[in-house]
């Protein structure tokens, strides 16, 4: 952990370096924002914490979960100076930043400078989230359960008596029926630190509950081209059903006339029977028109959304450039101004000139 500590001040020394390079700066304060500064004193605070070597103690009370006695133990100094240790993890971002591809490929620096995008932690996080997200989410999580129920059993096994949640299997199986937001109940923590944990546990668990239901919905998503062949199989289909149906209308249209007009002897129950058909099939080729309504309207609505996007886009782009046209106006103005004055100067000089000659011969002829 000592190299640790040693790294921080000295990446603070290289980046105050590259922004004094990048920004022609002679001074190195010319970089020190507050937020910077914040952000150095926090790292610095955070990898200064590391246990005092010797034995020292501290008496801990706490309170027994099913029994509520009080429990008073002699506890290490180290566990407080233990546990935030973990806060160093955050090296392991930066280190994926430096190690990145993204990061050390100079044609993705130069794209991305115009794209002014920055690269840091943030967006290689996003990009592995991106390509592998069911990795990231995987080894993050079993990475929070192990550290986590490290942290518990460290925390209860003073006042543990029944060595339920100091085992570390038990401290596992603790944190993980938290982690999935079940809690049978079969255990509790007794400490303020465990049910911090618990706490925080329960946090990180519903983040990432949401993070795999977002994943595996974008997973189950059709593609462009998928959506495309699904599409023209649904109005095959469409475009059958309503010819079935509009061949049903004539048909039944056909025997109804049929049973009416060219027979001598009229059958009212056929009739009827063919006259409920047709009402049927006509109710039929309603109901299978409507899906292409409702697609059509869908369409209408996706259609107004995009004009009225488009109409935003161009409006702000006539903008801007009425804007630049006003400030190109006005840099013209100027021009020709200094240009008139420039004109009148040279028009004037010839005679400037002439009066400086005259003026000379004067004084050489007196």
């Amino acid at each position: 952990m000592g190299g640790r500590n040693k790294t921080s001040p000295w990446c603070v020394f290289v980046f105050l370096q590259l922004f004094m390079v990048d920004n022609g700066a002679d001074d190195w304060r010319i970089a020190m924002t507050y937020e910077r500064i914040f952000f150095i004193v926090l790292e610095l605070l955070v990898c200064a914490i590391h246990p005092i070597p010797g034995q020292y103690v501290f008496t801990w009370t706490a309170r027994l979960a099913f029994t509520y006695t009080p429990s008073v133990a002699d506890a290490d100094v180290d566990i407080i100076l233990s546990i935030p240790m973990f806060l160093r993890l955050y090296l392991i971002g930066r280190v994926m930043l430096l190690h990145s591809k993204l990061f050390t490929d100079a044609s993705s620096r130069s794209i991305g400078a115009l794209n002014k995008i920055n690269f840091n932690t943030r967006f290689v996080m996003k990009t592995l989230m991106t390509i592998c997200p069911g990795t990231v989410l995987l080894v993050f999580s079993i990475s929070s359960w192990i550290i986590a129920a490290w942290t518990v059993r460290v925390c209860e096994r003073y006042h543990d008596k029944q060595e339920v949640t100091s085992n570390f299997l038990g401290a596992m199986w603790l944190i993980s029926i938290t982690f999935l937001s079940i809690g049978y109940g079969d255990m509790v923590p007794h400490t303020y630190c465990g049910k911090g944990v618990c706490l925080l546990t329960g946090i990180m668990g519903a983040g990432c509950t949401a993070l795999v239901v977002a994943v595996v919905a974008r997973k189950l998503e059709l593609t462009k081209a998928e959506k495309h062949v699904h599409n023209f199989m649904m109005d095959t289909q469409l475009c059958k059903r309503v010819k079935n149906t509009a061949a049903n209308v004539l048909r039944e249209t056909w025997l109804i006339y049929k049973h009416t007009k060219l027979v001598k002897k009229i059958d009212h129950a056929k009739v009827r029977k063919h006259q409920r058909k047709f009402l049927q099939a006509i109710h039929q080729s309603a109901l299978r028109l409507l899906p292409v309504n409702l697609t059509s309207n869908q369409m209408l609505d996706r259609y107004r959304t995009y004009s009225s996007a488009t109409q935003n886009v161009m409006y702000d782009l006539v903008s801007e450039l009425q804007e630049r046209s006003e400030e190109l106006d006005k840099r013209i103005g100027t021009l020709e101004e200094k240009l008139d004055s420039v004109t009148g100067s040279l028009q004037a000089l010839p005679c400037l000139i002439s009066q400086a000659i005259t003026q000379q011969q004067q004084e050489f002829l007196d």
